[in-house]
């Protein structure tokens, strides 16, 4: 080595000290806590602290900067939550199956441009635009949360669809002992209610008490059939989407035979196919039922004898003054025969369904398919009540003449066509059939 050599090695060995320090300084393994957070919160929040300090991530010396940041104003504020993005940088495979799953749609699905609102929050433009160039991430709305109070959209909606991007709606902050996610407690406190009693269903079906009793050696859980093998995929092996419309034919074949493999594990194959073959026509008669009662609404709304009619209420948060039934439909300034279809479509066909799929013979029967056809009753005598209101000398529907009948459907036919319910060659079949029913 010649004496230029030297100074240079030494040059080059500093410059990787400090490129070297600095990474560290900017790592996990020296982080922030033993120097600044520990002190002051041993003292304002020792639980959580007590929490990290038997996490994972503590063994890991994954502090709080890692994932919170360093701008403690900020995150006093509330504006630097951490979000699932964040833990992805550490946890790949779980992020990416979570985003790609219905679990990281949760956020978008229950919430809804603001701009309109008189007393926005500028920070909820980051759930739908992209931070950096405003680019839209997410064009799903939830006409449900618009009308909502900011409060309780916080609370009453976006703390269970806040599961998109936050971890810590299943793993809880700070801790990372998978216990808490291996219990099927942890999923009812988005699971259950009258319009997804998913975790109800499964407590009291055979699987629920064979899990109390036995344990999970014997009764699987949510997360034996929703997220086998600790997967982050949440869909996998479901049939139709949330608003329970059926997947088309080779996506739902796929997912098929995904939940058959899952239902496999315990029981032969050909059983599993039966029972969800079984609840695939389940499915469909409750649609049925369910299509049965939009039909007679949107006639009242033809006939303009909703009480009150769109235009005489305030408006649809998305729609304006247009009569909505489809996923966006509310719950309040609408009138009495959409609060039924209403309950009918989110919560009894949910209960009907979901309680076939979850093997629970009572939310099936009772809760369900019972409550689906009482729906049915309400909604008709509902529309006999308005049609006779507006003409009392005509009689109930159902002691109409043939003649009376077959002009009201010929009408509906019309409309329907109007509004591409229906296409013209579907109406037009449909006018031959009903002629030629006349005609017999």
């Amino acid at each position: 080595m010649n004496s230029n050599t030297y100074p240079k090695m030494v040059i080059s060995v500093l410059q990787f000290l400090l490129l070297l320090l600095l990474f560290c300084s900017q790592s996990f393994a020296i982080d922030s806590p033993p120097d600044s957070c520990i002190p002051c919160h041993s003292k304002q929040t020792p639980a959580s602290l007590h929490r990290w300090e038997e996490s994972a991530h503590a063994k890991a010396k994954v502090g709080c900067a890692a994932c919170h940041g360093t701008d403690h104003t900020a995150i006093e504020k509330g504006d630097k939550r951490v979000a699932a993005k964040t833990c992805g940088a550490c946890h790949p495979k779980a992020y990416q199956t979570h985003t790609a799953s219905r679990h990281g749609m949760g956020l978008h699905s229950g919430w809804g441009c603001t701009r309109n609102l008189a007393n926005r929050d500028s920070r909820e433009c980051a759930f739908c635009h992209d931070k950096d160039s405003s680019k839209i991430l997410s064009t799903v709305h939830c006409a449900r949360f618009l009308k909502q109070t900011s409060e309780m959209g916080e609370i009453g909606c976006n703390r269970c669809h806040q599961v998109e991007s936050s971890c810590s709606s299943c793993h809880t902050a700070h801790g990372t002992d998978l216990k808490i996610v291996r219990n099927p407690n942890v999923c009812a406190t988005c699971h259950m209610g009258p319009d997804h009693p998913q975790w109800e269903m499964w407590q009291t079906s055979r699987h629920g008490i064979l899990y109390e009793s036995s344990g999970m050696q014997n009764g699987p859980t949510c997360q034996s059939c929703h997220m086998p093998g600790g997967s982050h995929d949440v869909s996998k092996g479901i049939t139709m989407s949330s608003g329970m419309a059926p997947y088309p034919a080779i996506q739902a074949k796929k997912a098929r035979e995904e939940m058959i493999s899952v239902c496999s594990s315990c029981h032969a194959a050909g059983t599993a196919r039966r029972e969800l073959d079984r609840n695939d026509a389940v499915h469909r008669q409750s649609l049925k039922l369910v299509k049965e009662g939009e039909a007679i609404v949107w006639e009242l709304y033809d006939e303009k004898l909703l009480e009150p009619m769109p235009d005489q209420r305030p408006a649809h948060p998305l729609s304006g003054n247009a009569l909505v039934l489809d996923n966006q439909m509310l719950y309040e300034d609408t009138s009495h025969v959409e609060r039924l279809l209403f309950k009918m479509k989110k919560y009894d066909l949910a209960k009907t369904v979901k309680g076939a799929y979850h093997q629970n013979p009572a939310y099936t029967h009772w809760y369900g398919n019972a409550e689906l056809k009482m729906d049915l009753i309400d909604i008709r005598s509902e529309a006999n009540r308005l049609r006779h209101k507006k003409n009392p000398a005509a009689p109930p529907v159902a002691l109409q003449s043939h003649e009376e009948t077959m002009k009201i459907r010929l009408e509906q036919i019309k409309r329907k066509t109007g509004r591409t319910e229906i296409t013209p060659e579907q109406g037009a079949a449909e006018r031959k059939r009903l002629l030629e029913q006349f005609l017999k």
